[in-house]
């Protein structure tokens, strides 16, 4: 069974947790630098971005993860999760950082404000049609051809990579832990 950990600062636990539950993992919160110990995944779920990077730094957790993460530990990034990610946040703010991880530039918001959130079925590779929860998501705007794309989404302005994976590395820009369908948590753990 894989020990898999979910960030338990901000956002989306109790969802991310339970799913992950569903699909057969061992799952740890992680509030403190020990949680870390002999995970074989990590979740980085959804909220927002600035808070949880802010409490990565004032829970220690920030060089213990930054490590793990060099080291070769499996995360999945969920929208915030995923700037958490990401090479480029193009509209940080200036004080906002990311692991720099992921060869990918993301717009925070980029598919629009709260009112703008909304949902439509997304092909993933692999598994066929899953519905797709955005709310205040990232836009993926520029990636490396190293990026296995898992997902793409066209909301008017061409085709956008909203799932990828690099390596042991993977990001999302919707909510696969909003919805009742576990495959995209199975995928993710089937990889380990």
């Amino acid at each position: 069974m894989p020990r898999v950990g979910v960030l338990a600062l901000q956002g989306d636990v109790r969802e991310h947790t339970s799913m992950l539950e569903r699909v057969g993992a061992d799952v740890v919160a992680v509030r403190t630098p020990d949680h870390l110990d002999d995970l074989d995944g990590l979740v980085l779920p959804g909220g927002e971005s600035t808070t949880m990077a802010y409490l990565l730094t004032t829970s220690g957790l920030r060089p213990g993860l930054a490590k793990r993460i060099d080291d070769g530990l499996s995360v999945f990034g969920t929208c915030a999760g995923l700037i958490l990610l990401a090479h480029e946040i193009l509209d940080g703010r200036s004080d906002q950082w990311s692991f720099d991880v992921l060869p990918l530039s993301v717009r925070r918001n980029g598919y629009g404000r709260q009112i703008s959130s909304f949902e439509t079925n997304v092909d993933v590779k692999g598994v066929g049609e899953v519905r797709g929860v955005f709310i205040r998501a990232p836009k993926i705007e520029t990636w490396s051809e190293e990026l296995e794309i898992l997902a793409s989404h066209d909301h008017g302005d061409g085709d956008h990579p909203v799932l990828v994976r690099h390596e042991t590395l993977w990001g999302c820009s919707f909510h696969p832990e909003l919805t009742n369908d576990d495959r995209v948590h199975r995928l993710f753990v089937d990889a380990l």
